[in-house]
């Protein structure tokens, strides 16, 4: 039933990847509800630079994920369950949650760049302020950044669906990324 699985590697970026975008999206709603910035409000810059770093982040982790994910291909599933078209939608499921993760994560870059704040990575290295303030590709980003943040909300959700369905089914799927 079980094929050759993943790497250990691959397995931890998946779930680095997986708490990182847990955490952007429940650090979104509480950055969003805080005071505009200003000399009273200087705070706020420490959450929007936290998100903007752990995104940054997850841009790497997702990069070494794929790079593993096409040099070390696991096996597929033998199982006599795990019909065709659940292979095909298993795929289409990784290569959308891949593009939106690197949709959200190059959007809010942008954003962040078009909006004339500085980004410091990890606090530590000043990214290059190589666009200047402009509020119309700043708003078009932002847009393309909340849009793509929920449709990757959805497919998150569908693919959890698809882990409760194989968890339930003791199929091997979901054995293959918690092993280690």
């Amino acid at each position: 039933m079980e094929g050759r699985g993943f790497s250990k590697t691959a397995i931890l970026m998946h779930w680095l990847l997986a708490i990182g975008i847990f955490f952007l999206f429940v650090s979104s709603w509480w950055m969003l509800s805080l005071p505009l910035s200003s000399k009273e409000y200087e705070y706020r810059n420490f959450p929007f630079q936290l998100h903007k770093n752990i995104g940054l982040t997850l841009t790497f982790v997702l990069a070494l994920l794929l790079y593993l994910r096409l040099k070390y291909r696991p096996s597929a599933i033998s199982a006599p369950e795990m019909k065709p078209w659940m292979h095909k939608l298993a795929a289409l499921d990784h290569i959308m949650l891949y593009l939106l993760v690197f949709s959200c994560c190059l959007s809010g870059y942008l954003s962040s760049a078009y909006s004339g704040w500085t980004t410091t990575f990890w606090w530590t290295i000043d990214l290059p302020d190589w666009a200047g303030r402009d509020k119309e590709l700043n708003n078009l980003y932002s847009t393309i950044h909340t849009w793509s943040t929920w449709l990757l909300l959805a497919l998150v959700g569908v693919h959890l669906s698809g882990a409760v369905y194989h968890a339930f089914r003791r199929d091997g799927v979901v054995r293959r990324m918690l092993r280690f």
